[in-house]
């Protein structure tokens, strides 16, 4: 079921983004926000190797986007919707390998800075697919409105 709904938030941040151009994609949300559909997809690639690879799994990995852009948010002139959605997708399917053969339980371990916020050092998987999806959820709603702002589409 947790699997579903992180599934279900993939998807609709996919369809946030659907039938619009290049120029739409990297529309600011409203002043003072510079939030952008394009930047949503970028960081969300960013959060999917955060999560499942450098917490749960362990790994040493580099950073997505070049090392200025550490939160995917900010657009590059030359990357467009289907490499950031390629990036995206590449970064939700070794999510999935990752996290195939494992149990909720096992769990992954946070740095020090995000321990202190969290409250421990360790968390479940369990505990990281239910964060990724408040972490979509909460970005949809933004995608919804950036959306309904570009061409009056609003909704799931």
């Amino acid at each position: 079921m947790l699997e579903a709904w992180l599934d279900f938030h993939r998807a609709t941040l996919v369809m946030k983004c659907s039938g619009l151009k290049d120029d739409q994609l990297r529309l600011a949300s409203a002043a003072p926000s510079s939030m952008t559909l394009l930047g949503l997809v970028q960081h969300m690639a960013v959060v999917e190797r955060n999560w499942f690879q450098r917490v749960f799994a362990g790994q040493d990995t580099p950073a997505v986007f070049e090392e200025s852009n550490v939160d995917g948010f900010a657009l590059e002139e030359d990357r467009g919707l289907d490499e950031a959605m390629a990036v995206w997708q590449a970064e939700v399917a070794r999510g999935r390998e990752l996290i195939a053969a494992a149990s909720l339980h096992d769990s992954g371990h946070l740095s020090e800075q995000e321990a202190s916020q969290v409250g421990d050092g360790g968390v479940s998987l369990r505990w990281i697919i239910v964060h990724m999806i408040e972490e979509y959820a909460r970005h949809n709603g933004h995608a919804d409105l950036i959306r309904e702002r570009i061409d009056g589409v609003a909704g799931a």
